[in-house]
């Protein structure tokens, strides 16, 4: 009966370091596409200052090149300037939706990995615990202490 017992703590403990295992790779996981999201937020504000710095220096040539060239804003060259205007927003908005969209995929993705390393936890204590039932059912262990 003494190897029971014996075999089903190292069964026990063994399950629990696996158990804390996989809940810490999940939870490891997890903080790191956190920190991915975090920062392709950081790289999507990055390149959102950039395009407008751009599309400002554009805009800025594109007034200088007119005023050199004696056109007024009004009439056709204002309103080619406000659809090109109205294309930059457009496109701005796109591709802000894309970056935001990346970054929700990463933190869902931490939110399953968390998920995931808990129900492996669980997985591996439940079948443990199976286990180490089936070492007392196959001693004879009961209430008689395994005595016939």
């Amino acid at each position: 009966m003494s190897w029971v017992i014996t075999a089903a703590v190292i069964t026990a403990t063994a399950a629990g370091v696996s158990a804390r295992g996989q809940y810490v790779a999940g939870k490891q996981q997890e903080i790191e596409l956190k920190r991915q999201a975090e920062e392709e937020k950081i790289a999507a504000q990055a390149r959102e200052i950039e395009r407008r710095q751009e599309l400002n220096r554009v805009l800025a040539a594109n007034i200088a090149a007119q005023s050199q060239a004696g056109i007024t804003g009004e009439g056709t060259p204002a309103s080619l300037a406000l659809a090109s205007a109205k294309q930059a927003g457009l496109s701005e908005a796109t591709i802000s939706l894309s970056d935001r969209l990346r970054q929700a995929q990463l933190r869902r993705q931490a939110a399953s990995a968390k998920q995931a390393g808990y129900l492996g936890a669980a997985s591996t204590l439940l079948s443990t615990g199976a286990q180490i039932a089936s070492l007392g059912i196959k001693s004879g262990g009961g209430t008689d202490g395994g005595a016939t």
